[in-house]
């Protein structure tokens, strides 16, 4: 897929598009990054792409007519979505769904906002939370990584099948070398070597990490007759962290 992203800051972009993963997909041939400057299409020597409010106010818009060239310089495009703390919040479903567009454009506002003329223009609007950033390039890096590692050629195929938020639930914990470190051991069933009791464990420490640390998705998640059993067998000595 090819993502066209819209920015005055190009320059935030190069060692991103460096980073593992986003290189990898790039290199193996399933994502394209286009980093376009709005300041090229904006007329005279000074560039201006930002002017003052009509009716007052404090802060600069951006304006209309170097965003909507940019935009119609993008040919072919499938999505476009405007980056704003008035978007929808962004989620791995949303990601997703994201990554199957052939040519998704991302739109990257600053300042005080963007003249309202640009937003009819756009399919949508997401939020990757609820704050202010100084502008929407970080937001675009972070819709960029969650959709290249989706990508087939990016990560290995089962790498993101068990991961937070791909089944609704937050990812169970893990472990490494050593067994134990400064008195604290890995749990005993992750040595076991019974892979069923390894899932069984790891998906009854999902539900009671969502459950604890995200009530909000664990009350969306409808329990499969196993979760409810693995539910109705836990204890306080059952959580692992």
């Amino acid at each position: 897929m090819t993502i066209s992203v819209l920015t005055i800051m190009p320059e935030l972009f190069g060692s991103f598009l460096q980073a593992p993963v986003i290189a990898r997909a790039i290199r193996n041939g399933v994502l394209e990054v286009k980093i376009i400057d709005i300041r090229e299409y904006a007329p005279g020597s000074f560039r201006h792409i930002d002017d003052s409010p009509f009716g007052g106010g404090a802060g600069m818009v951006m304006r209309c007519q170097p965003v909507l060239d940019a935009l119609r310089a993008c040919n072919n495009k499938d999505r476009t979505v405007i980056l704003s703390p008035a978007g929808k919040p962004y989620t791995q479903k949303k990601a997703h769904e994201l990554s199957s567009a052939g040519h998704l454009v991302l739109i990257c506002g600053h300042y005080e906002g963007m003249d309202a003329r640009i937003y009819p223009h756009a399919d949508e609007q997401i939020s990757i939370g609820d704050y202010v950033l100084t502008g929407g390039e970080i937001a675009a890096q972070v819709i960029i990584d969650s959709i290249a590692r989706l990508l087939p050629g990016s990560l290995r195929d089962e790498s993101t099948q068990e991961e937070s938020f791909e089944n609704g639930l937050l990812e169970y914990p893990q472990y490494t070398q050593p067994a134990v470190y400064e008195g604290e051991a890995v749990p005993d069933v992750l040595r076991s070597g019974d892979h069923e009791k390894i899932r069984k464990w790891r998906l009854q420490q999902s539900l009671l990490l969502t459950r604890r640390m995200r009530p909000d998705l664990f009350e969306a998640h409808v329990l499969t007759e196993e979760e409810k059993a693995l539910l109705a067998e836990a204890d306080d000595s059952s959580f692992s962290i």
